[in-house]
This record gives C-alpha cells, sequence and structure tokens, in this order.
C-alpha cells in the first residue's frame, strides 16, 4: 500500500486528485488580458476625452483633449498597445457610436474636415509609443523631457500634417489656408504633450513595469 501511494502521490488525497485534474495556470493569458485591460481602458479614456466640449476654431475641427489622450496612451501602453487602444476607439466611432468630437459618430464623420486627424491619430500613439521606449534608459528630469520630445515629434510628424491635408481634401481651403486653420492647434498641442509627459512619468512611478515591458 505504501509502495503505491509513493507511486501515486495523489492517492488517498482528495485535494491532490482535484489539483491534478485541473488544467496548468495559463501563464501567458494573463499578460493577454493586462494587454486587452489596458487597451480597452485607454479607449475609453480618449472617448472621455472626444466628448469634452471643445472650442470652436472656425474650421469645423474644434480644439479637444484627443490628442492628449491619444499621446497619453502611446507614452504610457507603447506602440502597439497604444496603436491598438486608438484603433478600437476609432471603431467605435465609425460603428455609430458618438464617441467622437461633437458628439458625432458613424461613417459620415470621414466626409468632414476632421477626417485627417483622425487617420493620424493611431500613428501618433504608435509613433510616440516607440520612441518613448527611451525613456527606459533615462532618470529624472532626463525621462521626461525625453517622453514631451516622443509626444511632440509623434504629433509634429503625424497629426498636425495629416490633418492640414483632410482640411485641404474637405473644405474649400488652400494648402496655405489649411495649414494657417491647422496653425491654431500647435500651442494647445505642446500644452497637451507637456501634460502627457507629466502623467506618463508618474504612471511609471507607480506602475514601472509598464516602462520596462513595453509592446
Amino acid at each position: 500500500m505504501l509502495a503505491a501511494e509513493a507511486a501515486d502521490p495523489t492517492a488517498g488525497n482528495p485535494a491532490a486528485v482535484l489539483d491534478a485534474a485541473l488544467p496548468e495556470p495559463a501563464e501567458r493569458a494573463t499578460p493577454v488580458t493586462t494587454d486587452v485591460a489596458l487597451v480597452a481602458v485607454f479607449a475609453a479614456f480618449i472617448t472621455v476625452c472626444a466628448i469634452i466640449p471643445g472650442i470652436p476654431t472656425g474650421t469645423g475641427v474644434p480644439v479637444t483633449l484627443q490628442t492628449f489622450g491619444v499621446v497619453l496612451a502611446g507614452l504610457v501602453l507603447g506602440w502597439r498597445r497604444g496603436a491598438l487602444a486608438v484603433l478600437l476607439y476609432l471603431a467605435v466611432g465609425l460603428a455609430g457610436v458618438p464617441v467622437f468630437s461633437g458628439g458625432t459618430g458613424g461613417l459620415a464623420v470621414l466626409a468632414g474636415p476632421s477626417v485627417g486627424y483622425l487617420v493620424g491619430f493611431p500613428l501618433a500613439a504608435a509613433l510616440a509609443g516607440l520612441l518613448a521606449g527611451a525613456a527606459r534608459k533615462a532618470t529624472g528630469a532626463a525621462r521626461y523631457l525625453v517622453l514631451v520630445a516622443s509626444g511632440l515629434t509623434a504629433t509634429a510628424l503625424t497629426i498636425h500634417p495629416l490633418g492640414i491635408a483632410g482640411i485641404v481634401a474637405r473644405t474649400d481651403l488652400t494648402a496655405g489656408e489649411a495649414f494657417a486653420a491647422g496653425s491654431v492647434f500647435f500651442p494647445g498641442d505642446t500644452v497637451k504633450n507637456l501634460l502627457a509627459a507629466a502623467v506618463a512619468l508618474a504612471v511609471f512611478a507607480s506602475y514601472p513595469d509598464l516602462l520596462r515591458r513595453r509592446r
């Protein structure tokens, strides 16, 4: 009898039998679950930033906090998850849920002057997240400056040029007039990038794995 129990450690032990019958914990599922949760949370956060009433500019594209949410998603989540959060937000809006600026939604927004900015959002999140990876090797004020530079570079290379191109394509403005119209967003976006970097720095202080393990 003792030999049989030695050969089978679950013999006479109901708890051991139950443990043996259960599958091993899915260790790989935990990061995936975390990623999905983070993407969903930031998509919802961008939605909140978008539906807060914006400041009219006369171009049909108001000044909102969307850029802040988009850049923050990239800085905190990394290039892949940041872009996925923005793409989820866009998918929900294009499906008809009124999550875009001004409480709009649906495919009709693609015919409006804001289309270029919407196209630029996931690209900005991805680029900001990619560049922010350099913050892992920086400390103190240098880390903050890396985050600020990442956000500013991302918006300057994606959101602003694509947004101005969208204004040209969807309005009667010339390229010069569209640039002048789009330039009203520059000061505000600079402030939003400074704020996004500060918030990201605070998040990393509390959750350093978000900076160490970029995805």
